[in-house]
């Protein structure tokens, strides 16, 4: 063998053994994407990325998530209060929701901002949280509302100074389109809607004697 053979054995040995052939994303089972540093399962950072989007993730449209969910909540919920920010898992009715940390004694900057409901979805949460409540207590399963019932009957909860009818109608639409699109309602068919157990979570008891209070002083101020 000559000089220049061996040497040349020598650099082919030393770049064996001292570096390490690229890989490709797809042989790296740890990776999602170039330079990605996360360490959770691609359906665990779902879920995640869908609790931090949605302000519901609910059971029974979500059976796969769901279940992630239930899997890997401690986990989550460390992901979530690392942004001050707290999950609730309600098992009885199949909900999961965040709730922002707020405290007195630490500066806590905010995450999730206020998105209140306007005149028109609040009086539409409180007809379905009624019905709600009417239909569980009577023994049913589910709840479900017509939009003309709806309609009917919650514009009998705006001011007597509403006197234009078919703005009161679009705003009511309008309200419950935003309701479905939170998972509060679902549409069943055209026109006709299922009462999600949400509706509780948003209007808990005391608030929903609160609302009705103040629906039943208005109306016999007015009266």
């Amino acid at each position: 063998m000559s000089e220049s053979e061996g040497a040349d054995d020598g650099w082919s040995a030393g770049t064996a053994a001292g570096f390490i052939a690229p890989v490709s994303m797809e042989d790296d089972p740890s990776e999602l994407f170039a330079g990605d540093a996360g360490t959770l399962d691609a359906d665990v950072r779902r879920v995640l990325v869908q609790l931090l989007r949605r302000k519901f993730l609910l059971a029974e449209k979500n059976s796969a998530q769901w279940r992630t969910l239930l899997e890997n909540q401690q986990i989550l919920e460390s992901r979530l209060h690392d942004m001050f920010v707290r999950l609730v898992v309600d098992h009885e009715r199949g909900v999961a929701y965040k709730q922002q940390v707020r405290s007195v004694e630490l500066d806590v900057p905010i995450l999730l901002k206020d998105d209140p409901y306007n005149r028109a979805e609040t009086l539409v949460l409180v007809h379905l949280r009624t019905v709600f409540q009417r239909e569980r207590g009577a023994g049913e399963t589910s709840a479900r509302v017509d939009i003309e019932e709806l309609e009917q009957t919650v514009l009998t909860y705006f001011g007597p100074n509403d006197h234009n009818m078919a703005r009161g109608q679009q705003e009511i639409r309008n309200a419950v389109q935003r309701l479905v699109t939170e998972g509060l309602l679902t549409e069943e068919s055209a026109g006709r809607y299922r009462i999600t157990p949400m509706v509780e979570v948003v209007l808990n008891t005391a608030k929903l004697a609160e609302l009705e209070q103040w629906l039943r002083e208005r109306n016999e101020a007015t009266a």
